[in-house]
């Protein structure tokens, strides 16, 4: 299915709960969500599962993850009484890097840190991704300057499937209203200042004034992404 302009026009005026029924009703069987269970994927996760919309919900386990993230999995899972399938990277992969590279050596490179997230979560995700034709995300314009422009729906050549982030227009106050009104579980590090939560070794708290995205990989001056949403290498 070709999208047309009136169709991600009608899109743009629709509800979350409606862009996402009306998009996995477009392709049955063929759209999938990635969770990192941050704050806006929990609004996801909250849309798609009480509302049964028939989308899959995988999430990314790089083995590094923070003991909190683990246990926000468990409740998650055990709040929806639905599956979430967890990806993993390869074992071989991250042995030679380990073995090759160091079990830190993030820390000593930019080259070596977007390696390591290239084998712990590039291509565990394109794993998830195959035989999709849409990949559901929680961006937000506000994240980043590397996604002010990001649109609604976009074409992913690289992956060859459809991008639908459905809360780009939304603001960090209206995702902390509905985690609020419904009483979502988030990960218990967001009370200790930690902004955006990614690998336990790569993150830290974020002091007031910082940008959001500043506990990510703090030590580098880099675009502050992991290569999850950048046009896709092997």
């Amino acid at each position: 299915m070709e999208l047309t302009r009136e169709y991600i026009s009608k899109l743009e005026q629709s509800s979350l709960e409606d862009i996402l029924r009306s998009v996995s009703a477009s392709f049955p069987g063929k759209v999938v969500f990635s969770s990192s269970l941050g704050q806006e994927d929990q609004v996801l996760t909250d849309v798609i599962f009480k509302n049964q919309i028939p989308i899959t919900v995988f999430t990314i386990d790089t083995g590094r993850l923070f003991n909190e993230t683990y246990e926000l999995l468990d409740k998650t899972i055990a709040r929806y009484k639905q599956e979430i399938q967890v990806y993993f990277p390869e074992a071989s992969d991250v042995e030679e890097f380990v073995l090759t590279k160091g079990i830190n050596s993030f820390y000593e490179s930019v080259d070596n840190r977007k390696e390591c997230c290239h084998i712990r979560k590039v291509k565990p995700l394109n794993r998830a991704l195959r035989g999709a034709k849409v990949w559901v995300t929680g961006l937000r314009n506000e994240q980043s300057a590397n996604r002010s422009n990001m649109p609604l729906m976009e074409w992913d050549e690289s992956r060859q499937l459809y991008k639908l982030n459905p809360l780009i227009n939304w603001t960090y106050r209206d995702v902390m209203d509905y985690i609020s009104r419904y009483n979502l579980p988030c990960n218990q590090l967001h009370d200790k200042g930690f902004f955006s939560i990614g690998c336990a070794p790569c993150t830290r708290a974020i002091e007031a004034g910082e940008d959001a995205r500043a506990g990510r990989w703090w030590w580098e001056s880099s675009q502050k992404e992991c290569g999850l949403h950048l046009p896709v290498r092997q």
